[in-house]
């Protein structure tokens, strides 16, 4: 008997209309911690030991908020030399904390003090400063999968052995269209204002990347991988720079980052390990009983730049360019004696900002002034990044 004749069969029909039912009395399942008003403090950030140190202080929210974390402003912040100094970090953006330069003591004992705003006292452990060894190398390789990064350091006094590194990407790019005309005081005239079709665009890391040569002989950390690139990403259109910070953890400081790696990047299978609770060095002096996030290193930061150029690059990789979705630029009817200014319906068109004049053509021999013109996203790079050329940039 075939399986259709099977699927005819009153039992089974019978069945198939239970299983149906079942099926569509299925619920969107919402668990009730989406939308639990916890509001722990977060503190993010660490005690530069040659450098400045920048502190941001932020509350929870729910699981379902699109908003960014609620900022902790209005906070005196401040480093603590166990036995010793203080130095004050101010507010330099909304729950941001920073302080000027300091060369700490390697050795010494240092700790993050701050009263918020409610006059709540909170501090972190005492740390030793640690010195972070150099930077030996990052380096790139071309595949299959994309552009690949990797670093290398090692401690040849093998005092390191805890690693954490993060990093900041800068790429330059151009607007899909170059624009030769731009509208200014009440007139449509040639550009001569600022370039806006050369831009570049920065981006921090988020993601968690660590490295341990506890188990090993040698404190040396071989071919660490960084980041990869999709050979089709817009970051490598034409130029690409890669800055790589390294910070040495004590093994406390490494617990507290592996298990935050665990908790926030390997979940989403039934073999990844389960969430546990964070356990910081970050209290609350004024009541023992508040849940506090974060872990406050004390460490010297060292860091490495790279370039690559886009001829440095496999000639088969084809790369987005951001504006994929930028139609034709139009065109838009001027005055019919070239020698008038343009009509004050051009004028308006141009005055809201919405869309800019790329250039002004004549078609044929028609007298009318034309003016082609696209969207300001597809024309002003500096919708997507900036048009000041980085000081650093090469």
């Amino acid at each position: 008997m075939g399986y259709f004749s099977l699927l005819l069969r009153p039992a089974s029909l019978w069945w198939a209309l239970l299983l149906l039912a079942l099926a569509s009395c299925i619920d969107r399942f919402e668990p009730t911690v989406l939308n639990a008003s916890v509001g722990y403090l977060v503190v993010d950030g660490s005690i530069n030991l040659n450098g400045v140190s920048t502190v941001q202080l932020s509350r929870t929210q729910n699981l379902s908020s699109k908003d960014a974390p609620p900022a902790e402003t209005k906070a005196s912040v401040f480093i603590e030399q166990e036995g010793g100094l203080r130095f004050p970090l101010l507010e330099t953006a909304p729950g941001v904390y920073a302080s000027q330069a300091l060369n700490l003591v390697p050795g010494k004992r240092y700790r993050l003090f701050f009263r918020t705003q409610k006059q709540q006292d909170f501090a972190s452990d005492f740390v030793e400063a640690k010195t972070t060894p150099a930077i030996d190398s990052v380096t790139w390789q071309a595949g299959a999968q994309g552009l690949q990064f990797y670093v290398d350091a090692h401690d040849a006094a093998n005092n390191t052995r805890y690693y954490r590194w993060d990093f900041e990407e800068t790429w330059e790019f151009t607007s899909a269209y170059v624009s030769g005309v731009e509208y200014r005081n009440g007139q449509l005239t040639s550009r001569t204002g600022e370039d806006i079709f050369h831009c570049w665009r920065t981006e921090k890391s988020t993601a968690i990347k660590l490295g341990s040569t506890a188990k090993l002989g040698q404190d040396v950390i071989a071919h660490q991988p960084l980041t990869l690139l999709p050979p089709t990403s817009e970051k490598l259109g034409q130029k690409y720079s890669l800055l790589v910070r390294q910070y040495a953890l004590t093994a406390a400081e490494f617990a507290y980052w592996e298990l935050l790696q665990k908790n926030t990047e390997s979940l989403g299978t039934l073999f990844d390990p389960l969430p546990s609770q964070l356990v910081g060095n970050v209290h609350a002096l004024s009541d023992a009983s508040e849940t506090v996030i974060g872990f406050v290193g004390v460490q010297s930061v060292t860091e490495k730049r790279i370039f690559v150029d886009y001829g440095q690059l496999p000639r088969t990789w084809v790369f987005q360019t951001g504006y994929e979705k930028c139609v034709p630029p139009d065109t838009i009817p001027g005055p019919h004696d070239l020698k008038k200014p343009p009509l004050p319906l051009v004028i308006e068109f141009f005055k809201s900002g919405v869309f800019l004049p790329i250039e002004e053509i004549q078609i044929g021999t028609d007298p009318t002034k034309y003016y082609l013109y696209s969207s300001a996203e597809c024309v002003d790079c500096r919708k997507r990044g900036t048009n000041k050329r980085p000081a650093f940039w090469q």
